[in-house]
């Protein structure tokens, strides 16, 4: 058995690590024939609309090279908060696990690693 035969289709796709991911950080990107969506093929990744776009697209239907060549890893990184809503359940899980993108935090959660809402502070009797 293969070392990959856990993963999942969307995991196989993923490479090992995210630095491994050598998009370009700025300019326009014209993605391949077979991963066109109704005809739009060329997407600024310097402006945040279209490399959501992008990626998006990428991450859910890109052979492996497509991953490697047209998603950068700092700006998937940055923009995963944002990103991993547009993209399906299976294939932000394998993103999170495989690469380490990490969904952020609630509110709560942050609240509760910065102390707490209403913890009041222990009086000492005097």
């Amino acid at each position: 058995m293969g070392l990959s035969a856990g993963f999942s289709d969307e995991a196989r796709r993923l490479p090992g690590r995210l630095d491994e991911l050598h998009g370009p950080w700025q300019g326009v990107v014209v993605i391949p024939i077979h991963l066109t969506l109704g005809g739009v093929r060329e997407f600024d990744v310097g402006s945040q609309r279209p490399r959501l776009q992008l990626y998006s697209i990428v991450l859910s239907q890109g052979r492996p090279g497509d991953l490697i060549r047209l998603l950068n890893a700092r700006r998937l990184a940055e923009d995963w908060p944002q990103l991993r809503v547009l993209i399906s359940r299976k294939m932000r899980r394998a993103c999170e696990r495989k690469l380490g993108l990490r969904a952020p935090a609630s509110r709560s959660h942050r609240v509760r690693a910065q102390g707490g809402l209403g913890r009041r502070s222990a009086r000492v009797p005097g």
